[in-house]
């Protein structure tokens, strides 16, 4: 018997376009994978650097979240409580922590759980493009986003930095044989994941975005953590990658919120999101972080000479500011929640 091997041509499952979901996954993915190599082929640049995604992209990408929450009466009673109550109990405990223990502790509250917060939404965005194609959640589903970010952190544990951007940070003690078994599963794991998209590819049912997608996860990940050696510089990747995923994410939830219309309820928010005005919203999300992050840094230098105090208040302040990030896009962003179904353009 002669068996003929038929490619069927596979769905796409973009989330609004070739343009916009290839830069939203490639475009992003260069430009974090070249901000790494610059800090690698020459550190003395990596202050720089960091500045930089600092203001453009840190600072601007933190302000994105008050999109959601403060930029129409609506979002704002919604969630009022994640916008009046939380940071101040985010701060008096992040305050206390490091009264208590030290700076260092925020430091390392910090590494694990940015690792967590970039893997979650990682996993997030995988699930609005497995929805995008219909496709089901299944075991590999989950196993290939997990699975080369645990065995990263794991191995920066295993390497043991005195430091974590400029401060010093203790880590989970980690033997080499966990590392060694924790990558074995990796390794297969990506090995399955590659056959089962081979399958796909061959039965028709490939969605290029979401495979694009898993493609460039891998390759942040495993740069970010792995294949760069210096704990600041593999961080370096991960956090523009982040930031610049984060950004469109958040533009776009609000531009298909609006549907390219102004909303006379929501003047200023649905006026700044139409497509036509991309600029305009990314200049404005710009101009507040700058403003807003500008005005903290001069209160808490003012403060710091004023009371002479030993404190690092700097890091208590601006990890408060992660933290509290952290644990509002934990609530608004969740997938299964109607709203942010029918404003990514997914259903079920």
């Amino acid at each position: 018997m002669a068996a003929v091997l038929t490619l069927s041509t596979p769905r796409a499952g973009w989330l609004r376009g070739p343009g916009f979901d290839l830069t939203f996954v490639a475009g992003i993915s260069l430009l974090a994978v070249l901000a790494g190599g610059i800090a690698v082929a020459n550190p003395r640049l990596f202050p720089a650097v960091f500045l930089l995604n600092a203001w453009l992209l840190g600072y601007h990408h933190v302000i994105s979240t008050f999109t959601r929450l403060t930029f129409d009466r609506d979002s704002f009673n919604e969630h009022k409580f994640l916008i009046t109550w939380l940071p101040l109990i985010v701060l008096t405990v992040v305050f206390a922590a490091c009264a208590i223990f030290g700076g260092w502790i925020l430091t390392t509250i910090y590494l694990y759980w940015q690792w967590w917060h970039y893997t979650r939404q990682s996993y997030g965005i995988s699930r609005i493009y497995q929805r995008k194609a219909g496709l089901n959640n299944d075991v590999l589903g989950k196993l290939i986003i997990y699975a080369v970010p645990v065995w990263g952190i794991l191995h920066r544990s295993f390497q043991a930095p005195e430091q974590f951007l400029f401060t010093d940070v203790k880590v989970l003690p980690v033997p080499v044989w966990l590392v060694s078994a924790v990558a074995l599963v990796a390794i297969v794991t990506i090995g399955w994941w590659l056959a089962q998209t081979l399958r796909s590819l061959i039965q028709g049912t490939l969605s290029i975005a979401h495979t694009l997608y898993i493609c460039s996860h891998l390759v942040i990940f495993g740069v970010g953590y792995i294949a760069i050696d210096d704990i600041n510089h593999g961080w370096l990747v991960l956090t523009v990658w982040h930031n610049c995923q984060y950004i469109l994410t958040v533009w776009m939830f609000n531009n298909n919120r609006f549907k390219n219309t102004v909303d006379p309820q929501h003047r200023f928010l649905s006026f700044i999101s139409q497509r036509n005005k991309i600029a305009t919203y990314f200049a404005v999300c710009l101009a507040i972080s700058t403003v807003l992050y500008a005005v903290l840094q001069f209160s808490l230098s003012w403060v710091v000479i004023a009371t002479a105090t030993s404190l690092p208040l700097f890091a208590i302040v601006f990890q408060a500011i992660n933290f509290h990030h952290y644990l509002v896009d934990a609530v608004i962003w969740k997938v299964r929640r109607k709203p942010v179904r029918q404003n990514f353009g997914i259903t079920g």
